[in-house]
């Protein structure tokens, strides 16, 4: 039968290939379904492509804003913040009575809660120490041969509050001279419900011989912004909890004339350029504990949710030392 269409169309070579054998061409809104299919799927494919670079992106900035680096401030011209013109009158607000924080002390140790201490033997030469200023709920019984007992001063953070006030026996009537200092922000130590304040205040009612007082509000403010000054970051801005040494040596170079440390260890102290040193407990009293660099470093370089800043504050005690005369031992810091 002729073809009454133009020769290049009657030509079989000339025609699009049909389909296989046994095939059939798929109808044309099923053709568009699937083309529609996989043009989704290349979008999808790409979305998710870009949320992932996206998020790489943001990961790296947000880790090269995080870490602290203090050594960038070494050559600051500005003067230091001088601690020892701070006015402590009122910067420390009595919770029993209407005392007034004593007055300064010419020499004072600082027993940090360091495993570092243990076996050292050092218990007598604390105990010579004209004043002695302890943390949180760091014992002394069962340490004293290491650490001493005597304890003028000794600080306490709001988180540790009930730890310490649990414990009369070890803590209020073991060493019945010891002042308290508590800190925490106002929204912790004075709030309506379940204020910590009146938690000690009731403690006082059963042990009248109890000494104890609140960092103010405002001076909890000078604190960040010492921090602000001395480290170039805000405090809150950059998720960073100060930590009960940052007050503990604060008020130290406040009070002391001069500051003899014990257990402390310099900021390069884990390094990674250092050599893989043996597992240290982070606390004396806690032997199945955290370890000491892996509390440092995973608090130095966390940058979800607020942690303590231990190896930046200890840069900030280096540069204190000079200024203040401060010395540090076992480790030594020199």
């Amino acid at each position: 039968m002729a073809c009454s269409r133009p020769p290049s169309q009657c030509d079989p070579t000339s025609l699009p290939p049909g389909p296989p054998a046994g095939r059939w061409p798929l109808p044309l809104s099923r053709r568009r379904k699937e083309m529609s299919n996989n043009k989704e799927q290349r979008s999808a494919v790409f979305v998710v492509l870009f949320a992932l670079v996206t998020i790489l992106i943001l990961y790296s900035s947000s880790s090269a804003n995080e870490v602290f680096h203090y050594g960038s401030l070494g050559g600051r011209s500005r003067r230091p913040v001088n601690l020892k013109k701070w006015s402590y009158a009122s910067a420390y607000v009595p919770l029993l009575g209407n005392k007034t924080l004593p007055s300064r002390c010419h020499q004072c140790v600082i027993v940090t809660s360091s495993s570092h201490l243990l076996g050292t033997k050092l218990g007598s030469e604390i105990e010579r120490a004209e004043c002695t200023i302890r943390m949180n709920d760091a014992p002394t019984t069962g340490y004293s041969a290491d650490v001493g007992n005597k304890t003028t001063f000794r600080v306490v953070a709001h988180s540790s509050v009930f730890r310490v006030l649990r414990r009369p026996q070890e803590f209020v009537n073991r060493t019945p001279e010891t002042v308290f200092i508590f800190w925490g922000p106002p929204s912790k130590m004075q709030k309506p419900q379940g204020s910590l304040v009146r938690v000690i205040q009731r403690m006082g009612m059963a042990f009248p011989h109890l000494e104890a007082y609140a960092v103010s509000p405002d001076r909890m403010q000078q604190f960040d912004e010492l921090f602000r000054g001395e480290t170039g970051k805000d405090r809150e801005k950059s998720h960073s909890w100060l930590s009960t040494g940052w007050f503990t040596m604060g008020l130290a170079v406040e009070l002391c004339d001069h500051v003899h440390v014990y257990g402390m260890v310099p900021p390069d102290y884990c390094s990674s350029q250092r050599p893989r040193l043996q597992r240290m407990p982070y606390h004396y009293y806690e032997p199945k504990g955290p370890d000491e660099c892996v509390t440092y470093i995973q608090n130095e370089h966390s940058r979800k949710g607020n942690h303590h800043r231990f190896i930046t504050e200890k840069r900030v005690f280096s540069a204190w030392a000079q200024l203040y005369g401060i010395t540090f031992s076992h480790p030594s810091w020199t």
